[in-house]
């Protein structure tokens, strides 16, 4: 009865339209999309709330994702409660990748031969990108990145298909497209660890690294991400700045967003 109630209440052009948007919104395919880990945890992997944020997200979205990690050892193993290195512990990117995906992960080998699959790729953060997907943490300037991902990032690009990165990862994008791809923007939130929105950017200095690797810096603050339409590539500073979980989860969601609205 109360059904019958509120449907007489609607008017009919009102009921009509509702009624379009929902076959719209149903009729629109589901995307396809790569993430990209590197492990679990953030001294060592993946930035678990990051990848988990960026999973939830996507199925909000109802897309199909599809998750990728180097199948090599990890960097080193970090003790997540001391920050200190666990020098007998060896251990895989992949299989600890797996952790967050219960157990659904590819080797990144495979998406390097099937971009043509996927509407997009998104980068999680964690140091994992800066050591199992990249040098970077330990060879900064001189780094060097994995033989996967740079080629991934430049079929995604040259196949005009976007790409989303988050934390660290947007350094990824600026050591493999910033010397070939004109006018590439990217951020890792804010150039200074004093930011102008008065938050605590404590690897602030990224930036610089971005800029150096041949791409431009957007100080872009947590309550959104940097579109760079020309290039098709998202980013967010999601826990490169000392923010609650709930601001990061909602960054990365900004990422994702603007990813899937380009896709």
């Amino acid at each position: 009865r109360f059904a019958v109630v509120v449907m007489h209440s609607l008017r009919p052009h009102r009921t009509l339209r509702r009624l379009s948007l929902l076959r719209y919104f149903s009729s629109q395919p589901s995307k396809n999309v790569a993430v990209v880990l590197s492990g679990c945890g953030v001294y060592d992997g993946s930035e678990i709330t990051e990848a988990v944020a960026t999973l939830v997200h996507l199925s909000r979205h109802d897309c199909t994702v599809k998750a990728f990690a180097p199948l090599q050892p990890q960097m080193h193993t970090i003790d997540h409660t001391t920050g200190e290195e666990m020098k007998k512990d060896t251990r895989n990117a992949l299989v600890e990748s797996a952790r967050i995906t219960r157990g659904a992960v590819e080797p990144l080998d495979m998406l390097d031969t099937y971009v043509e699959d996927f509407d997009a790729v998104i980068f999680p953060g964690g140091f994992g990108a800066a050591k199992n997907l990249s040098t970077f943490a330990t060879m900064g300037m001189d780094c060097g990145i994995h033989p996967k991902v740079k080629p991934i990032l430049q079929k995604f690009h040259a196949a005009k298909k976007p790409i989303g990165l988050c934390c660290i990862a947007p350094v990824l994008a600026a050591k493999a497209l910033g010397k070939s791809v004109p006018n590439l923007e990217l951020t890792v939130g804010s150039d200074v660890e004093e930011g102008i929105d008065g938050r605590n950017w404590p690897h602030a200095g990224a930036a610089g690294a971005i800029e150096n690797f041949g791409a431009t810096h957007v100080v872009t603050g947590m309550d959104s991400a940097h579109v760079d339409a020309n290039n098709l590539v998202v980013t967010s500073g999601a826990y490169m700045c000392d923010a609650k979980p709930h601001e990061v989860f909602d960054n990365v969601g900004y990422m994702v967003d603007e990813v899937l609205k380009l896709a």
